[in-house]
């Protein structure tokens, strides 16, 4: 069969025909009944989100094997040599590889079931990896020096007028930067706060506790905060062209009740840690220190000019603009590599690990959700405003939101207030997980180290259950 003759893959959600009179569960049935294959798709897609729940274990496991080598090594007097078996082990906790590993899986069950030639047409004309793409750029340029010293100065301007310390860093950090996600985008307020997080607050070594709360409470308020605008968010960048969705509907329809939930959450937070926000005070930098640019200090780098950090947000600018066209925003990637490098006296190495990191998930996550839709969009037609929203909020746990609302955007005659409701579940429960939101996995590669190589799924699960509660009600009660 040539190339031009492969059948569609996977089936338009419209070649199904109308739901079964039987209820959603005949629905599915029926669906799997057209094309078995949805059933294994679905199932590799399940096994790798109960992967990442495992991460954590994989990663302790490998610590334990690695310090095992390192031990036989010195009790023979022999220099200490990474251990491969713990190098797999290690390789497969680390959260952002799972779904590309079980999407190897994926693909290669596609081309036993449909050839060779249809998983490649998938891959090439199907995924739409636009998204992957941007966070990957955005995110190494929001965690350049110039980017992060000048988010850190409007943050500490916010943060002296309550004293400077840990406590107002971490009040300052999590209501103030998740809102700039509404311009900067939330890919970059998350890798920005994430940073800071780290160096003012994760740094002092707060209690395990403590720990799990400020991740949790960053995903949740980063997510919801990113929905004052249109552009920023990517499960609203999902519908907003498709519903004509513009900033002034999304400030009056969503954006001011994620202020409100931000607020009262982190305010909560704060009063139950108290005593150690008050301890940690004590511990921190007085707030006439300023420690900001420890490379510069030392002399090592000069101080960044206004119009060097002017420059990093012009090509900011220019990506978030151009955010749907690859070309331009790749291409403009390459000449800001161009200007870092002729800057760089003012600059510290540009960080790629993690953005690729968080982009080769994102990129696996998006081969996965496109083969989701045969189940995703019959439970969301299927349901009234209320166990719509609660249902879209659970399923981005296990799902990229944005994969949610893009799924939304296929259900034919949605109503306004559906509309709504499955944009509000999607963004309140981006913080349940670390697949729930597309940013998150950009904090947790900065903040993972803080939870020895990976944030435990159910810790960061109940860590984030409160302000998801405090976000839901804010978003269905105001």
């Amino acid at each position: 069969m040539s190339e031009l003759a492969l059948p569609p893959f996977p089936l338009p959600l419209a070649s199904y025909g109308a739901p079964s009179p039987d209820g959603l569960l005949a629905t599915l049935v029926a669906r799997i009944a057209v094309d078995p294959f949805n059933l294994i798709a679905t199932a590799i897609f399940l096994f790798a989100v109960c992967h990442t729940f495992a991460s954590a274990r994989f990663m302790r496991l490998a610590h334990v094997v690695q310090h095992r080598a390192d031990a036989r090594a010195d009790a023979a007097g022999l220099a200490r040599r990474p251990s491969v078996r713990a190098g797999v082990l290690h390789f497969f906790g680390e959260i952002e590889v799972v779904f590309g590993l079980w999407a190897v899986l994926l693909i290669l069950a596609i081309s036993v079931d449909r050839g060779w030639a249809t998983a490649r047409d998938y891959l090439d004309h199907t995924v739409d990896f636009t998204e992957p793409l941007f966070v990957v750029v955005i995110m190494a340029m929001a965690a350049t020096r110039p980017v992060v010293l000048l988010a850190e100065t409007v943050l500490r301007r916010v943060a002296r007028l309550a004293g400077g310390h840990a406590a107002a860093w971490w009040l300052t950090i999590l209501t103030i930067g998740p809102l700039l996600g509404s311009f900067i985008t939330e890919p970059a307020a998350m890798t920005i706060c994430a940073l800071l997080l780290a160096r003012q607050f994760y740094d002092l070594e707060p209690s395990p506790r403590l720990r799990l709360a400020t991740i949790g409470l960053l995903f949740v308020n980063v997510s919801i905060g990113g929905t004052l605008t249109h552009f920023a968010a990517p499960p609203v960048l999902m519908v907003a062209h498709a519903w004509g969705w513009d900033t002034p509907f999304m400030l009056a329809a969503i954006g001011w009740k994620a202020i409100i939930a931000i607020l009262v959450s982190t305010a909560l937070y704060f009063a139950l840690f108290r005593d150690e926000m008050r301890a940690l005070a004590l511990r921190s930098s007085p707030p006439d220190v300023d420690v900001r640019d420890e490379a510069a200090a030392a002399g090592a780098l000069l101080p960044p000019p206004a119009w060097v950090t002017a420059g990093h947000v012009v090509f900011l600018a220019w990506t978030v603009l151009n955010a749907h066209h690859p070309v331009l925003f790749i291409g403009g990637f390459l000449f800001f590599l161009g200007f870092v490098k002729a800057t760089a006296a003012y600059q510290s190495h540009v960080e790629l690990r993690s953005p690729l990191l968080v982009g080769f998930f994102l990129a696996s996550l998006v081969i996965h959700g496109g083969l989701q839709g045969w189940w995703i969009a019959p439970v969301l037609a299927s349901m009234s405003e209320q166990p719509l929203f609660t249902s879209s909020m659970l399923l981005t746990a296990f799902n990229d939101n944005a994969l949610i609302t893009y799924l939304a955007t296929l259900v034919p005659d949605l109503s306004h207030t559906l509309r709504v409701a499955v944009v509000e579940g999607a963004v309140v429960g981006g913080g349940l997980t670390v697949i729930a939101n597309a940013p998150n996995p950009a904090g947790h590669a900065v903040l993972a180290r803080f939870f020895g190589g990976a944030v435990p799924p159910l810790g960061l699960l109940l860590a984030a259950l409160p302000p998801t509660l405090v976000a839901a009600a804010c978003f269905r009660l105001l």
